[in-house]
């Protein structure tokens, strides 16, 4: 079978997709349409956003289509169009029994976690938060259950110490690009191959709920590190001061600081030594913060400003 002859839909929402979506029209596959997430309000103005799928599908002249549910919705279209594959790259709606049963070869998914590991919608970033050395991606065949499909094929890649949750997706659209490319050939020429996932060997990364991300100094400090980093830049960490006042952490790292208090503890609030915070088993810095009102800025730069906003001895909360 040629690439030209294998009609695509291809389903997807974030930056994450775009890379595979580009892959296929670069490659000469007949991507028939794409669907995607409607348009979201966003910002103080509620201003409605096109997702970042629909802005390259239109720049790349594909026909988009946008459903607040895609069974309900979408189904006619689907049926309508009949592609021979359907591909799916965090489309952000679980399809159902009726639409997996439209492409006459499936619907492959570009899973960012090396499964079975990380089922569910949040991988990237439990990763990070758990503190792993390594993620992935995988192609899989679509079923009912969530991510639970035969494992197609699998890249790795190294978590970097100064990874966030935004780089490795970011690194991860790129390795799944060529993930979904090798599988796609392999699916032509007829050595595609299926393994069916280890059940004993599954773990679930869970969408965060709301209000996740506020940060315990009663942890250890790798933890509230990678907690930090795992949700940058969303939903993002964060802590209050003694008045209430909520701000956003971005970045932190290990403090080579020993004081004997509280955890939470304000122990250094300086343009020189940085914001420092005792935790369970040592201290932080609070490298980059996000102030009500501000932009990103690192704690040395913020306190040289604002001298008298995080006040040493006081606790976070």
């Amino acid at each position: 079978m040629k690439k030209s002859e294998v009609s695509i839909v291809f389903l997807g929402t974030p930056e994450f997709a775009i890379p595979s979506l580009r892959m296929l029209v670069d490659e000469g596959y007949d991507v028939k349409a794409v669907i995607t997430q409607p348009d979201r309000p966003k910002g103080r103005g509620h201003k409605m956003i096109p997702t970042p799928v629909k802005e390259e599908a239109e720049r790349l002249g594909l026909p988009v289509y946008q459903f607040e549910s895609l069974r309900k919705e979408g189904l006619e279209l689907l049926r309508e169009i009949s592609p021979k594959l359907m591909i799916t790259a965090a489309y952000g709606q679980i399809l159902s029994k009726a639409v997996l049963s439209v492409p006459e070869l499936g619907t492959i998914n570009v899973h960012g976690s090396l499964l079975p590991r990380y089922r569910g919608a949040a991988p990237i970033e439990w990763a990070v938060i758990n503190g792993e050395e390594k993620t992935g991606v995988t192609t899989m065949f679509t079923v009912r259950a969530l991510d639970a499909g035969d494992m197609l094929e699998q890249d790795e890649l190294a978590i970097e110490d100064e990874d966030t949750g935004g780089s490795v997706r970011e690194k991860l659209s790129y390795v799944g690009r060529d993930t979904l490319k090798r599988t796609l050939e392999k699916l032509l020429d007829g050595t595609l191959e299926r393994k069916p996932q280890e059940e004993t060997e599954v773990t679930y990364a869970p969408q965060f709920e709301k209000g996740f991300g506020h940060i315990d100094f009663d942890k250890e400090t790798k933890e509230i590190c990678d907690l930090i980093r795992g949700i940058n830049p969303e939903p993002g960490a964060y802590s209050f001061l003694k008045d209430g006042t909520k701000f956003k952490v971005m970045f932190a790292r290990a403090a080579d600081v020993s004081a004997d208090a509280v955890p939470g503890t304000i122990l250094e609030a300086d343009d020189r030594s940085g914001l420092i915070i005792k935790t369970k088993d040592g201290a932080v810095r609070l490298m980059r913060i996000v102030y009500p009102g501000g932009r990103e800025m690192a704690d040395s730069d913020f306190l040289r400003g604002r001298r008298n906003v995080f006040i040493k001895g006081e606790a976070l909360d």
